[in-house]
């Protein structure tokens, strides 16, 4: 199995994202569309700039959702390793982690939405 298939099933397994579009060339996963708590992103595999193995990645993708904590938790038990724990701060209640793959996940909430 690829990197990009390996990624979309822990993403959609692991973290409960729906996949939306998938297009596939001999088993390797070329690009795929998901959704987490209704926010949409795209997995392609890109060797030539994947994070370097147990480093961190340039990307962090900062994702609004309804319960962070849950999120996180899901996140943690399905193999994410935490990199701050959730948290209250500058109007936030957020907390963050380090995928399989070496990409960081912000799971976000605007403790009092802005006027």
């Amino acid at each position: 199995m690829s990197d990009g298939a390996r990624a979309v099933a822990y993403y959609r397994d692991g973290l409960g994202a729906e996949e939306v579009y998938r297009l596939e060339d001999g088993g390797r996963v070329m690009v795929a569309q998901l959704k987490v708590g209704g926010a949409a992103f795209w997995v392609q595999e890109d060797a030539a700039n994947a994070p370097e193995q147990g480093g961190r990645g340039a990307v962090r993708m900062i994702v609004s959702v309804d319960d962070p904590d849950a999120w996180f938790a899901r996140a943690v038990s399905a193999g994410a390793t935490q990199v701050a724990a959730v948290h209250d701060a500058h109007g936030w209640r957020t907390g963050r982690v380090t995928d399989p793959f070496g990409h960081d996940w912000e799971f976000s909430k605007e403790l009092e939405p802005r006027p």
